[in-house]
C-alpha cells in the first residue's frame, strides 16, 4: 500500500480558509477514496480516537463548553439539533384567565406566560394524554397568579415614583404560586418547583387592575414549540488551526498579531529580536483579516480541524447544562437503537 502524502492528509482532515473561498468542506474519508488510506469503519479505531473534553462549566450562568473529537459533522449537527428540539422540559401549555383587567391582551399574556422557563425536572413527569383537559399529578404542574394593584396609603403627596405610589404594580414571576395537584406536595417535597427566575416581568398594573390566572404546565419538546427548548443557545464550531509557514519578525510580527483575536498571536523576544508565535489558535474567530496584506498572506496558513468540534451550550436554567448534554446523548442512543430495530425487522420480513 502506498504511503499517504501530506496533501491527501490535509484534504481529509483540514478545512482550509483561503483568500477568496474555503476548501475541503466536504467529508471525504470514505473507503477507497484515497490511495494509501483504509477508511473502512473500524469501531476499535473510533473508540481510540473519540473523546470528550470539558473545557469550562459555569453553574451560575448555566453555560458549558466542551470539545467533541473524532466524529463527523453529521453526528455533531444531530447532537446540536437534539439539544434544541428533542430534550423534553416542562412549560405552560394551558392558561385559564378568570380575570384580566390589565392593558395586556389575553392572547399576549398567555404567550408571555408560555415562554417563562419552569424549574421542574421533566424526568419526573409523563407526557400528557391528547385531549386531556384536567391533567393529573404525574403529567401536570399547576401555577396560580392572583394579584391586584392598589394605591399606597403611605406614599408622599408629591411623589411621582410608581414604586412608591402603588402596591403590586409590577407583576413578576415571583408572584406565580405552585398549586400541588393530588399528592404532588409529598412527591416533590424536596423539589423546588417554580419559575427559573423570580424577576421576569409579566405585566404592569395600575390601581384597580388585577390578574386572576391558573396555568397548567405539561411536558413537551422544542420540536413542538420553542417554549419547550431547554437551551438558550446550542452551537458548535471547528477548532481553528493557525500555522506560520515562514518566520515573521519585527514590525511584521506586530502587524500579524493585530490581525487575530487577542491571545492568538504573541510576540517573543529572542536576543533582542521580535518574533511572532502562535499561542492559542482556539481563540481565533477565523476572520481572515491577515489575508488582506500581501506581505503576510503567504506566511500564514489558516485551517480548521475537520473532526474537532467545540460545543457551547447555554441552559435556560431548567436543568444544568451537563445534564442536558447527557439527556441529549440518551435521545441519540435511543434513535440509533430504534433504527437498528427497524433494520432487523425489515430483514426478517
Amino acid at each position: 500500500m502506498a504511503a499517504p502524502n501530506s496533501n491527501v492528509e490535509e484534504i481529509r482532515n483540514r478545512v482550509i480558509l483561503g483568500e477568496y473561498g474555503v476548501r475541503n468542506v466536504h467529508t471525504t474519508d470514505f473507503p477507497g477514496n484515497y490511495r494509501g488510506y483504509d477508511d473502512t469503519w473500524d469501531q476499535k479505531k473510533f473508540e481510540e480516537n473519540f473523546r470528550v473534553d470539558i473545557i469550562q462549566m459555569d453553574e451560575s450562568t448555566g453555560t458549558l463548553e466542551f470539545d467533541m473529537v473524532g466524529i463527523d459533522a453529521a453526528i455533531a449537527n444531530a447532537f446540536r439539533r437534539i439539544l434544541l428540539a428533542e430534550v423534553p422540559t416542562m412549560a405552560v401549555e394551558k392558561v385559564f384567565i378568570y380575570n384580566n383587567t390589565s392593558i395586556v391582551q389575553d392572547e399576549i399574556l398567555a404567550h408571555r406566560l408560555g415562554l417563562i422557563p419552569i424549574k421542574a425536572d421533566p424526568r419526573l413527569f409523563e407526557y400528557r394524554s391528547a385531549g386531556d383537559e384536567e391533567g393529573t399529578e404525574i403529567d401536570t404542574i399547576q401555577f396560580q397568579l392572583n394579584i391586584k394593584c392598589s394605591k399606597n396609603p403611605r406614599a408622599t403627596k408629591d411623589s411621582t415614583d410608581p414604586s412608591e405610589l402603588y402596591l403590586n404594580h409590577m407583576v413578576y414571576t415571583k408572584h406565580m404560586k405552585w398549586i400541588p395537584i393530588g399528592n404532588q406536595a409529598d412527591l416533590f417535597s424536596e423539589a423546588d418547583i417554580c419559575p427559573v427566575h423570580d424577576d421576569i416581568l409579566i405585566a404592569k398594573l395600575r390601581p384597580g387592575q388585577e390578574l386572576d390566572i391558573i396555568m397548567h404546565c405539561v411536558k413537551g419538546i422544542g420540536q413542538d414549540h420553542a417554549k419547550f427548548s431547554p437551551v438558550a443557545t446550542a452551537s458548535y464550531r471547528l477548532l481553528p488551526e493557525i500555522s506560520l509557514m515562514q518566520v515573521v519578525e519585527g514590525d511584521l510580527a506586530e502587524k500579524l498579531k493585530l490581525c487575530f483575536s487577542k491571545g492568538v498571536i504573541e510576540i517573543e523576544n529572542v536576543n533582542g529580536r521580535k518574533f511572532a508565535k502562535v499561542v492559542n489558535s482556539r481563540l481565533d474567530t477565523c476572520s481572515r483579516e491577515v489575508l488582506r496584506y500581501e506581505e503576510l498572506k503567504n506566511k500564514v496558513k489558516l485551517a480548521r480541524v475537520r473532526d474537532h468540534f467545540i460545543f457551547s451550550v447555554e441552559s435556560t436554567g431548567i436543568l444544568p447544562p451537563d445534564v442536558l448534554v447527557s439527556e441529549a446523548i440518551k435521545v441519540l442512543m435511543s434513535k440509533c437503537r430504534r433504527f437498528l430495530d427497524e433494520l432487523d425487522s425489515s430483514q426478517v420480513e
